[in-house]
């Protein structure tokens, strides 16, 4: 697998992306974005498992009754929950207004929008917007980096990814783009990613695949515990490289499988390396357990933790918030037999052995975590199950960030 850093939506055959500013925002900043595939590809959507969801929300998970589709429209600033029949109304004239521009079928288009939540999206902005950007659309990687800035609220830098495989004498790339920096706690914040590949998979494979690759990857990210009204992840798939159709179980899929959780995992990542007001990135790795999902249950629930993260935010090793945050999870476990280890370039330090406290050194401890890049180490005993969460710590800012995001 080669990594493209500099990579994005447009590196896969056969898309075109660009971002213009409409004037959802208050500043000039580009806020409308659009992502089109020369032809109709598979497509697979994960979208929030929140009961409040938004007007685009809705209608994506109505279109993807077909599971071909072309275009997407993004905008920024504004995220159009909790609008009501005007919601409604605004995602359907966005649909009509692109499909008219692109010579597609309005069903033909997802919606996706994040902002702020409960404000009537002004949507005559958005379908001038969509005129202008029309025929900007380019595919090089300029137009993809303005696309993955245009989707940006509180986010300080993009967050895009490419990657290419050889799948059958042909080559198959991957690109994406994500923006997410608070209300991140998915469960499929706002946490949007949009991902292409020219690959040729059939979207029934294609929507098994992505619901797999999600329990793992944006589904094990926390900023702050909030899960988003507008939550969506998109994979389009135009087949234009040529390959034969993927199919499970075969060695090509799993080249192609590797490369595509790689991509997701990589702007799940990106997401949490931007939390808002984060300081440090933090990867929590449970190991030893009966079940996966009681691993995954652990890790989450650590990485979620209030007390935990300002904890780590005073480089503060207070061990017994982990010890709290896994009692609380869910998940069956006998608390005398976890071990806890916290590391970094720093050293490591172990904390608990088999339930019972190790004396450690506080300065030790302070050096250990006050590097950026943080791994605690939680160790059950009891079976061979493991999973890995990402999170960040809770600092001062992003009460600041939070508490002035409307003004």
């Amino acid at each position: 697998m080669k990594v493209i850093k500099t990579g994005g939506v447009t590196t896969p055959i056969g898309f075109k992306t660009g971002g213009i500013s409409c004037g959802i925002k208050n500043s000039e900043k580009n806020d409308l974005a659009m992502i089109v595939s020369e032809v109709p590809g598979a497509t697979s959507i994960m979208t929030t498992t929140n009961v409040v969801k938004a007007a685009p929300i809705l209608w994506c998970n109505k279109v993807i009754k077909n599971p071909y589709k072309q275009a997407v429209v993004v905008n920024s600033g504004n995220a159009n929950a909790c609008t009501g029949p005007k919601g409604e109304e605004a995602v359907s004239a966005t649909a009509s207004k692109a499909a008219a521009v692109l010579g597609l079928q309005r069903e033909d288009v997802l919606i996706a929008s994040t902002g702020v939540i409960g404000v009537i999206l002004p949507v005559e902005k958005i379908l001038s917007g969509i005129e202008a950007l029309g025929p900007q659309l380019g595919n090089s990687q300029e137009d993809s980096n303005i696309a993955a800035n245009a989707i940006l609220t509180t986010d300080t830098t993009q967050k895009t990814i490419a990657v290419e495989v050889e799948i059958g004498g042909k080559s198959v790339k991957i690109g994406g783009m994500a923006k997410g920096s608070g209300m991140i706690h998915p469960n499929m914040a706002t946490m949007l990613s949009f991902v292409t590949t020219d690959a040729k998979i059939e979207p029934a494979l294609l929507d098994k695949l992505l619901k797999e690759t999600t329990v793992d990857t944006y589904n094990m990210i926390s900023v702050d515990g909030d899960t988003s009204t507008n939550d969506m992840v998109t994979v389009i798939a135009n087949g234009m490289a040529g390959n034969q159709p993927l199919q499970e179980n075969t060695p090509d899929y799993e080249i192609f499988k590797e490369a595509f959780i790689y991509v997701h995992k990589t702007l799940a990542k990106k997401i949490i390396r931007d939390g808002e007001g984060a300081s440090k990135f933090v990867e929590v790795e449970v190991r030893g357990t009966k079940t996966k999902d009681d691993a995954r249950k652990l890790a989450k629930s650590v990485i979620t933790s209030s007390l935990v993260k300002t904890a780590l935010f005073g480089e503060d090793a207070n061990w017994g918030r982990v010890l709290c945050a896994l009692g609380y999870s869910g998940a069956d476990f006998d608390p005398l037999k976890v071990s806890l280890v916290f590391s970094s370039q720093a050293g490591m330090i172990t904390l608990l052995n088999d339930g019972a406290p190790i004396a450690f050194d506080e300065d030790e401890a302070k050096r250990v975590l006050s590097e950026t890049d943080i791994h605690i180490a939680v160790e059950i005993e009891e079976g061979d199950e493991k999973a890995v969460a990402w999170g960040c710590d809770l600092s001062y800012d992003y009460v600041k960030i939070n508490g002035d995001y409307r003004s």
